[in-house]
């Protein structure tokens, strides 16, 4: 009886460890193989862990960079501070529903940043467009384990649509002529292209997955060529 105790105090210790282990790296980049999470995934699967995690830390970046550039977006929230308001989005438990924006999501609330009509946060509508329609396009999750089955073209899609996203924010003008929302900056006393960079890296990092997926799942990627001239989103 004391050695079936033992064994049972030994296999709940090594449990705790593995799931503090798992906790400690839940907003790392890197994984511990030795946690339990770690036993249902292939290689491949840590590998898209890393792509979306990666992503999601890009998109706080240019979260916090939105709002010290548009500061009247920020002004329209509850709080002053551009990285209070980013922990809070990113980390609270409201499945990405904001009232504010209409409950928007996905494409819906990336069209909505550049309405002329749409009178709430344009960064919050922005930066939640983003999340889910990456998360979506990932078979709506951001963990990955050996039996997730992903579409190569939903994630594909995503990637063209981000770039539609850089077109717009560049290009769209409101009545008076003022962009939607400020980001690069490049004139003769100025220039800002680390909101493209950041961009960018996303997009590297989504296609770079999005062939690899296609490449081992034998599924064709179809190139949309025309998505960024039309300026229309495309499905995910």
């Amino acid at each position: 009886m004391f050695r079936f105790l033992f064994l049972s105090i030994f296999i709940f210790l090594v449990l705790l460890g593995c799931a503090n282990n798992t906790l400690r790296n839940k907003d790392s980049t890197q994984y511990d193989k030795s946690s339990l999470s770690q036993f249902g995934k292939s290689d491949f699967d840590r590998m898209a862990d890393y792509e979306i995690r990666e992503n999601i830390e890009s998109l706080k970046i240019l979260m916090i960079k939105f709002y010290k550039r548009n500061p009247k977006e920020l002004r329209k929230t509850s709080s002053d501070n551009a990285e209070i308001v980013t922990d809070w989005v990113f980390n609270a438990k409201h499945d990405w529903k904001f009232k504010s924006i209409n409950f928007a999501q996905g494409t819906d609330a990336l069209n909505q940043s550049f309405d002329e009509s749409f009178e709430g946060d344009r960064v919050l509508s922005l930066i939640t467009g983003l999340y889910t329609m990456i998360k979506k396009a990932h078979g709506d999750k951001i963990e990955f384990f050996i039996f997730d089955s992903l579409n190569p073209q939903s994630i594909y899609n995503a990637s063209r649509n981000i770039e539609i996203v850089l077109w717009k924010l560049s290009t769209k003008r409101n009545k008076a002529g003022d962009l939607f929302l400020v980001s690069n900056e490049m004139d003769e006393k100025n220039s800002n292209l680390s909101f493209e960079r950041e961009f960018g890296k996303i997009i590297g990092r989504t296609d770079y997955f999005a062939y690899a997926l296609s490449e081992k799942s034998e599924r064709g990627i179809t190139r949309a060529l025309q998505s960024i001239a039309t300026g229309i989103f495309l499905p995910f």
